[in-house]
């Protein structure tokens, strides 16, 4: 079946996702086993459709088009599915960096750590709600698998961006583990950006990318070509991202200007005002950043001293160089004019969020 919607028109295709992500949910509904609480499903059902850019759906289709593969419902559910992984890595990621705001709305975690804790029940609230929402967070990478399969492709078809599917899903968590390591490690700008590169970049852009590409039997020359693009514009998207966790707007985000603070994340930003800092400032640094405590004020600094070593500078001017370098890999692409608008305009929304 193929739906009347101009195909390069981004809020109909996130239209086209959501319902497809609507209809699959509510097709488990039946199936939740009997005796067991809804409460997982019907939080999961709520998360899912909460929202979201849907750029990783987004570009699973428009390397699907770039590879001459048509408009159809098929790829809109393949698609789809990766939005429920992305749930899961979400959910995770909550809950490994203690983020009680996803989406302008309590996290998974942070739920179900209330519901816990307003029933009066036993036990600690807290493990309850962390160990609850790794529940949720496994059945959605359950479920997107499912969904995947069930996308409406051939079986060959499916079998190929199950590949590029599966060795996505390895870096992510790879990449996660990375992350933690860098955490206590050097808090180098050189290990900040490979753990970008693992864990966001690729699993945002080139990766997704790509499985739509091999989906439409895409050769080694479009999914190289794809790679070339998307890896510079998903490390640009990660920085702009670390931008926004400290200087951005919360009620744009979705997301506190404390979290990364508080939990003293290894961004590329945070590696470069290490290295520019002077003694005054990285006393204040040791003290400040990564406290749990630090309020509104300790922020404020922070954020006065990341400005005045010239990191965020810096991070801009890293930014606009991988957009570039992006762009520049796109127009070489052997792609589509109408797919190369396409990606050249999602690129543009994947870098230019300003609040």
């Amino acid at each position: 079946m193929t739906v009347t919607v101009a195909p390069t028109d981004a809020s109909g295709l996130r239209a086209r996702f959501d319902a497809e992500l609507a209809a699959f949910l509510d097709r488990q509904g039946p199936d939740w086993p009997d005796g067991a609480p809804r409460g997982v499903f019907t939080a999961l059902h709520r998360f899912v459709l909460a929202g979201g850019k849907r750029l990783r759906p987004l570009f699973c289709y428009w390397g699907w088009r770039s590879a001459g593969g048509p408009d159809g419902t098929p790829i809109v559910v393949a698609a789809a599915a990766l939005e429920l992984f992305h749930a899961f890595a979400l959910i995770h990621d909550d809950i490994l960096d203690g983020s009680d705001r996803r989406r302008g709305e309590p996290s998974v975690h942070r739920i179900f750590a209330d519901l816990h804790a307003r029933s009066s029940w036993r036990g600690d609230p807290e493990a309850y709600g962390r160990n609850t929402a790794l529940l949720c967070g496994d059945l959605c990478a359950a479920w997107s698998d499912q969904m995947f399969h069930e996308c409406g492709l051939s079986t060959d078809a499916v079998h190929r961006g199950y590949a590029v599917f599966a060795l996505m899903r390895t870096e992510v968590i790879a990449g996660e583990y990375l992350d933690l390591v860098s955490g206590v490690g050097d808090g180098s700008v050189a290990s900040a950006l490979t753990v970008i590169r693992m864990k966001a970049a690729r699993y945002t852009v080139t990766r997704p990318l790509q499985i739509g590409a091999t989906l439409a039997g895409a050769g080694p020359e479009l999914v190289a070509a794809l790679a070339d693009f998307g890896d510079p514009l998903g490390d640009a998207f990660q920085l702009r991202d670390d931008v926004l966790g400290v200087f951005g707007d919360p009620a744009v985000t979705g997301k506190s200007v404390l979290d990364d603070l508080r939990e003293g994340k290894p961004t590329v930003m945070m590696a470069l005002v290490r290295d520019a800092a002077d003694r005054a400032q990285t006393a204040r640094l040791r003290e400040l950043f990564g406290n749990p405590e630090l309020d509104a004020d300790g922020a404020a600094e922070l954020r006065k001293i990341i400005e005045s070593t010239g990191a965020r500078e810096k991070i801009e001017q890293m930014i606009r160089v991988r957009a570039d370098a992006a762009l520049a890999a796109l127009e070489r692409a052997p792609v589509t004019p109408q797919s190369r608008a396409a990606l050249a305009a999602l690129a543009g929304q994947a870098i230019d969020r300003h609040r």
